[in-house]
């Protein structure tokens, strides 16, 4: 009888740990645009903060010359 016992014990426990809930964050809020700025401390020369063609202009700009490691090769 309690060798039963302790076997659907470990069955209810074991089929429990194959269970597994939902996992959403929920809503995502944004506080600001990313090309709204931080201020004139970080602000590259030749970006205008709140301005998003000089935003995206800028991220091209430094993917191509900044980040692209073919365009520096000799």
């Amino acid at each position: 009888m309690m060798m039963r016992a302790i076997l659907i014990a470990s069955a209810v426990f074991a089929l429990a740990a194959c269970g597994e809930r939902e996992q959403t964050l929920g809503k995502v809020k944004q506080d600001a645009t990313p090309f709204s700025g931080t201020g004139k401390a970080y602000a590259a020369p030749g970006w205008k903060q709140g301005d998003k063609t000089s935003w995206e202009q800028q991220l091209k700009t430094r993917a191509q010359s900044g980040q692209n490691d073919y365009s520096k090769a000799p």
